[in-house]
């Protein structure tokens, strides 16, 4: 049984990482969407509540756990029994930060294997900084994440 993390701030969760996950879920037998605290980038969200939007987002897949998780992530990936980690690539910027990230993993630990998937054409112009961006400004967010996360969003930037 193969157990993959996709990790990340899912902050919000968009449809491109929707798409990733839904795609992920294809390849692995297990796919534990690993949340982080992050308190360095001072989410918009709390970890509790992205840990629901995702669960929300995701509950028809039955091979998906979903959770929050704070440490190195090599660290974490071997307390789950994962040999590999998910990641998105959107642009050669992103591969360049992947690619030193994969190494660093590798070195921690020598059984996490990096898969790197790039999104689909539909969603490859989304990001969680756009779309937090959009909806801080009364945008339309409809076509970039889930409803349920729209009206998280909504809720959040109330006029």
């Amino acid at each position: 049984m193969v157990t993959a993390i996709y990790p990340g701030t899912f902050d919000p969760i968009t449809n491109g990482h929707i798409d990733l996950i839904r795609r992920s879920a294809k390849l692995f037998d297990k796919v534990i969407i690993s949340i982080a605290m992050s308190s360095r980038k001072q989410p918009l969200f709390t970890l509790e509540e992205r840990v629901e939007l995702v669960k929300s987002s995701v509950s028809d897949l039955t091979n998906i756990e979903v959770e929050g998780f704070e440490g190195l992530l090599a660290d974490y990936a071997q307390q789950k029994n994962a040999t590999v980690l998910i990641r998105g690539v959107r642009a050669v910027a992103d591969f360049e930060y992947e690619y030193q990230l994969a190494t660093v993993n590798r070195k921690l630990n020598a059984d996490l294997e990096s898969v790197l998937l790039t999104p689909s054409s539909e969603t490859s112009h989304i990001s969680s900084t756009i779309v937090r961006d959009v909806a801080a400004h009364y945008g339309d967010v409809s076509a970039f994440v889930p409803d349920v996360v729209k009206q998280a969003l909504i809720n959040k930037f109330k006029k």
